[in-house]
């Protein structure tokens, strides 16, 4: 997940739920790196990416160059080297420190970062007790950063697990263990859905990025969803079965990514005495036969659905079914930190928690998107290209930031983030 800009909606929060929203927001934040000591937050595990200071402080960063430069009158800027050193993308914003070089930045440390998240969080409570509060555009701007901060925090715990499968020590982020009793795999079945015109995007209601609008009607054949994610047994069967070795299975560009690279298996996963294990972020653990297979590539995931004789969805017909399900599941909040055998039920499940889901879609703007003018308008139309479109949510997704039209989007090759996949079918 990036930061994008929102497309505004009115009515804007009050002042008072805002506030109450940021600061929870930024609290949960430096509670979720509150297990890691000053090594853990430098370190940076690949280009694809951040170390935990890093993070801390972007996140600051926004709310100090978007927010309080701009409204809060006499704000004296914290340190004006740190705009080079905590700039992500923004060209606008001058020179930055290169992506893959994040984790050279020994300093400032991870102490005086954490002194600059006080400082601005000073002054955004100063900020609040101002008449810039009520400022339509500042308000709007908060609640931008809010949700940017949240997706920086399930940036954060996946960023942590790609630094810890590294390490010969295979550390965990949290003591513990499985949260979960083990169940057997219930059977696939697969659900069907009429066809014909629907509305697709974000209806106008509460905070949206502007790349889930805007909202447009599409034209869909009847198509049947499968009612939960595929699992890790089933990735197992794939994986015997040939899955890795049969070329026809495989998209051009996704077979010279697996010769290259070695692939046999999903990341993080590692065999050991004819056993398969995987690093999750309470260690090293057996895999879970019941829980949804996670960390794996578009490319994977498609190439698993052909050996299926199925498809992956399109991300019109996954909101479609999405439409009358509750936004609720194993997120955030719940703990777990991995994904969970589905629950028992009728109808499609696991919709929103456990691991993103990979459609078909490739990542382009919906008909009549603009972007908007300055900085924080050129992030997200720019990257709408070579992209897959992810939908749902997983279980490091701060609850209040998923919602059903929701546009996760990641390079097909990608698999350090919580993805997985679900089968559909022409009906």
């Amino acid at each position: 997940m990036r930061p994008q800009l929102h497309h505004q909606v009115e009515p804007l929060p009050t002042p008072s739920d805002l506030s109450q929203s940021l600061f929870r927001t930024r609290q949960q934040t430096l509670s979720l790196a509150a297990p890691l000591g000053a090594e853990d937050q430098a370190a940076q595990a690949s280009e694809d990416a951040s170390p935990t200071k890093w993070h801390l402080a972007h996140t600051t960063w926004f709310f100090e160059t978007f927010v309080l430069q701009p409204f809060l009158p006499g704000y004296k800027v914290f340190d004006e080297r740190f705009n080079y050193c905590f700039n992500s993308y923004y060209e606008t914003q001058g020179a930055r420190q290169p992506r893959p070089m994040r984790g050279l930045l020994t300093r400032p440390t991870c102490f005086e970062v954490q002194d600059y998240r006080a400082y601005v969080d000073e002054a955004l409570q100063s900020l609040f007790g101002s008449a810039v509060a009520d400022d339509p555009e500042a308000r709007s701007r908060i609640a931008l950063g809010v949700n940017h901060e949240q997706q920086h925090q399930e940036l954060l715990l996946t960023d942590v697990l790609s630094l810890f499968a590294l390490s010969p020590l295979r550390p965990a982020y949290r003591d513990g263990g499985r949260t979960h009793a083990r169940e057997d795999v219930s059977p696939l079945n697969f659900v069907g859905f009429d066809g014909g015109r629907r509305a697709i995007g974000h209806m106008g209601e509460g905070f949206a990025f502007d790349n889930e609008s805007p909202r447009h009607d599409v034209l869909l054949q009847p198509f049947t969803l499968a009612d939960r994610l595929i699992t890790n047994a089933e990735w197992l069967e794939f994986m015997r079965g040939g899955g890795y070795g049969a070329s026809n299975l495989w998209l051009a560009d996704g077979w010279a990514r697996i010769t290259k690279e070695g692939w046999c298996a999903p990341l993080y996963w590692e065999e050991r005495d004819g056993q398969w294990l995987q690093m999750t972020l309470w260690g090293l653990q057996t895999i879970d036969p019941a829980a949804p297979v996670c960390h794996i590539s578009f490319y994977e995931a498609d190439a698993y659905a052909r050996w299926a004789g199925k498809r992956l969805p399109t991300e019109f017909e996954w909101e479609v079914a999405a439409e009358d399900i509750a936004v609720a599941g194993n997120m955030l909040s719940r703990g777990a930190l991995q994904p969970l055998p589905a629950s028992g039920g009728n109808g499609v499940r696991q919709m929103f928690g456990d691991a993103w889901e990979w459609t078909q879609s490739a990542y382009a703007p919906y008909p009549r998107y603009r972007s908007s003018a300055g900085a924080l308008g050129e992030y997200n139309g720019k990257f709408m290209c070579n992209q897959q479109v992810l939908r749902g949510a997983s279980c490091a997704t701060p609850d209040s930031h998923a919602r059903r039209t929701y546009r996760n989007f990641f390079y097909p090759h990608q698999r350090w983030q919580f993805c997985g996949l679900r089968l559909a079918d022409d009906a």
